[in-house]
């Protein structure tokens, strides 16, 4: 699945779950939330968590763990895109340029 074909089917599931319609500024704390929680899996892989309230995970977890937060930053990046009409491979693009003008002039 190329990244524009993803853009839209995730752009579709939130819109049949009913999750399209909140606001890009709800949206943008949904994005904070699952940051935080990509920090909490990076924590967990490099100096682990010492909670007795929480079952231990072998690396394979952790890492599992860590790509479906990363999913889920990602999904809420795709939906702020499309809900002001920006591709994905725009935004790519436009950075890649950025960095590279900035320091390759």
């Amino acid at each position: 699945m190329d990244i524009q074909e993803y853009q839209e089917w995730i752009s579709a599931f939130y819109k049949d779950r009913g999750w399209y319609s909140l606001s890009p500024f709800i949206r943008v704390n949904f994005l904070s939330e699952e940051t935080g929680e990509v920090a909490r899996a990076i924590r967990s892989i490099e100096i682990g968590r010492d909670r007795p309230d929480e079952e231990k995970q072998n690396s394979k977890e952790q890492l599992q763990n860590l790509t479906e937060e990363l999913g889920d930053v990602l999904d809420n990046i795709f939906i702020l895109a499309d809900k002001y009409n920006i591709h994905l491979e725009d935004i790519l693009t436009a950075n890649k340029k950025k960095l590279l003008d900035r320091f390759h002039p």
